[in-house]
């Protein structure tokens, strides 16, 4: 019995030991988590799914025009918005967490987060702004009737969301492309892709193909709200 007695207390006290230890790394893993937790990226005024849906059933189907006389200097881009601070770093500092930037308002650290990929970053040099809707494919879609003044609020757009921080090189693979051949490879993110691209073309007034508009459809259906 004195032999038992003498052990109840040292395992109890291992016990007691190895709970302060696992409670003390289960509380640094919450920490390590809450201080790595990405910012989402979050552009103005998505629509929800009633509105996104009208405007989708409204926009005018036609077959897609050329890309003939088009170039990406027919839409300035990135003009100064706030001081010294242009178009992308406004967008930089928007979409990011902890952003840091210099006198020329460049972001010199901070984190980044794409939800195409579902990446983080923390180099703005990782980082690309992407026009939802591209450049040339507003152009095939009818911005090449417009005025160069129009082209370019099109291309700084900040009250609509039409320009999203993302992982630089998945910016470059989707080019110029429609959802109906290039959609975020986080499936999660398809829902909030196809209503920022039907309320841009919307409140821009721009065409939209055929296929492209059953892409649309096919990926607003997997949305709740």
């Amino acid at each position: 019995m004195p032999q038992l007695a003498t052990v109840t207390p040292l395992l109890a006290r291992r016990r007691s030991s190895s709970a302060a230890i696992a409670i003390a790394a289960l509380a640094g893993a919450v920490l390590s988590i809450t201080g790595a937790a990405p910012a989402s990226a979050t552009p103005p005024a998505i629509p929800s799914k009633a509105t996104a849906q009208s405007q989708l059933n409204s926009l005018t189907v036609a077959t897609e025009g050329s890309t003939s006389r088009y170039s990406r200097d027919l839409f300035p881009h990135w003009i100064t918005i706030s001081g010294s601070c242009n178009t992308r770093e406004q967008v930089l500092k928007r979409d990011g967490t902890s952003v840091v930037v210099d006198s020329s308002c460049a972001a010199t650290s901070g984190r980044w987060y794409s939800p195409y990929d579902g990446a983080t970053w923390s180099a703005a040099s990782d980082v690309d702004i992407d026009h939802v809707v591209p450049l040339a494919e507003a152009w095939r879609s009818g911005a090449n009737s417009w005025t160069t003044s129009r082209r370019q609020s099109f291309a700084n757009d900040l009250s609509r969301p039409q320009l999203i921080a993302v992982t630089d090189n998945v910016d470059q693979s989707k080019g110029d492309q429609d959802p109906s051949t290039w959609q975020p490879s986080l499936s999660s993110y398809r829902c909030t892709y196809s209503k920022m691209w039907i309320t841009v073309k919307y409140n821009w007034s721009l065409r939209l193909q055929s296929s492209e508009k059953s892409a649309l459809q096919n990926m607003f259906n997997t949305c709740s709200s």
